[in-house]
C-alpha cells in the first residue's frame, strides 16, 4: 500500500515538474531572465564581428598580427563598441598617449585618475594606430616570430609584454576567441554565417577619366593634387595605392599580383555582385578616405560624370561622398554642379 502511494504521488508530480521547466523556458523575454541577456550580449558581439572583421583581416595581411586576436583584444578593451573611450574617442583598444604621442587625447580614470588615451577620427584608424602600436614598441616585438595563425602564442605574449594588467588577460583573448570562431579570421577567409548581415553596395564600376590612364605621366587631377606613379602598375591620389585596368587583366590576376583578398576590390572600391573590368578603369588596393585629400575643397562635375566615378577620381568612400553633398547614389548629376569633396554643402 505504501508503495502504491508512492507512485500515485510521482505520477501527480512528474507533471508538475515539467510544467514548472516549461513556464522557466518561455520566460526569457522577462529582463531578469539569462535567455535574453545571453541572447542579447551574442547580438552585439556579433555586430561588431560584422562591422571590424574586414579591417581586422587587412591590418593582419599588413602587418602579421593575427584577424582574431585584434578583433578579440577590440571586444575586450572596448566592450563591443559600447565603453566611455570608444564612444568619446572611437578608442577600441585602450591605448594611453604615451611620451611619442602628438595626436587628440582624452582623459579618463584606468589603473589611476584621469589618464591620457589617445583619439581617433573614427574607429578605424584605432585598428591601423593599436598595429602600429604593437609594431614600434619594443616589448611587443617578439610577437612577430609567431605564425599569424597561432593565436594562443599571441594571447600569452601580450600578457607577458604587458598589455594587460589582468592577471587572466591571455585566456580572456583565447576564450573569447574559441567561443567566437575568431580563428577563422585567421586564413583571410569570412565565415558564410557573418556575412549574411553585410551586403556591399550596388554599383557597377565605370572607366577612369584619361588622367587616370595607365600611360599617362604623372599629371595634376586639378591644381593642388597630385597622381603619382609608384611602379610600372602601382601609383597614388590621396595617400592610396591604385591600378588602372589592362587588356587581359582578370579579378584573379589582379588578386594573385597584388596578395588580395577575396572581397577587397569589391570593397574598396564600392563594387556589388561581378566584377566587370574593363581597360582604363581604375582599382583601389586599400580602402578609400571619407574625405579628399587637404586643399582640395570642391570639384566641378562635368559632362558624364557620376558620383561614382567622382569618389574612385578622388580616393573618397562613396556613402561619405554622398552624405557631404546631401544626395543618394542613384541621383542624376548635372554639369556644373559643385560638388564638395571635404566637408558638408552649406545648406542654401
Amino acid at each position: 500500500m505504501r508503495i502504491r502511494s508512492l507512485l500515485i504521488i510521482q505520477i501527480i508530480l512528474i507533471p508538475l515538474t515539467f510544467s514548472c521547466r516549461s513556464t522557466r523556458h518561455l520566460s526569457k523575454t522577462t529582463p531578469q531572465s539569462r535567455e535574453q541577456r545571453t541572447v542579447t550580449y551574442s547580438t552585439v558581439e556579433q555586430s561588431y564581428i560584422d562591422t571590424y572583421s574586414d579591417i581586422a583581416m587587412s591590418e593582419m595581411k599588413r602587418t602579421g598580427i593575427p584577424a582574431s586576436i585584434t578583433l578579440a583584444q577590440g571586444m575586450i578593451e572596448s566592450d563591443n563598441g559600447r565603453s566611455q573611450l570608444a564612444k568619446d574617442a572611437n578608442n577600441h583598444f585602450g591605448i594611453k598617449c604615451h611620451n611619442n604621442w602628438t595626436g587628440p587625447k582624452v582623459y579618463h580614470h584606468d589603473d589611476a585618475r584621469d589618464e591620457c588615451f589617445r583619439k581617433y577620427n573614427k574607429p578605424e584608424d584605432s585598428f591601423y594606430d593599436h598595429s602600429e602600436f604593437l609594431r614600434t614598441v619594443p616589448r611587443y616585438k617578439f610577437l612577430f616570430g609567431y605564425s599569424p595563425t597561432d593565436y594562443k602564442s599571441w594571447a600569452l605574449g601580450l600578457k607577458k609584454a604587458g598589455y594587460a594588467t589582468n592577471p587572466e588577460y591571455a585566456n580572456m583573448l583565447i576564450r573569447t576567441i574559441e567561443e567566437k570562431n575568431l580563428s577563422y579570421f585567421d586564413s583571410g577567409i569570412k565565415p558564410a554565417e557573418l556575412t549574411q548581415t553585410k551586403q556591399p553596395r550596388v554599383q557597377q564600376p565605370v572607366a577612369a577619366p584619361d588622367i587616370m590612364r595607365q600611360n599617362a605621366p604623372a599629371t595634376p587631377i586639378n591644381d593642388k593634387s597630385m597622381v603619382i606613379t609608384l611602379a610600372p602598375r602601382v601609383r597614388e591620389n590621396n595617400n592610396l595605392r591604385f591600378i588602372v585596368v589592362k587588356d587581359g587583366d582578370t579579378r584573379e590576376k589582379i588578386e594573385e599580383e597584388f596578395q588580395l583578398l577575396h572581397w577587397e576590390l569589391l570593397k574598396y572600391n564600392d563594387i556589388s555582385g561581378e566584377l566587370k573590368l574593363a581597360p582604363g578603369q581604375i582599382l583601389y588596393l586599400q580602402a578609400k578616405k571619407d574625405k579628399a585629400g587637404p586643399g582640395i575643397e570642391t570639384y566641378i562635375a562635368g559632362d558624364g560624370d557620376t558620383m561614382y566615378l567622382i569618389s574612385q577620381k578622388f580616393g573618397i568612400k562613396l556613402r561619405s561622398l554622398c552624405k557631404m553633398n546631401r544626395m543618394t547614389e542613384s541621383d542624376a548629376l548635372q554639369p556644373g554642379t559643385t560638388i564638395w569633396l571635404r566637408s558638408m554643402k552649406p545648406l542654401n
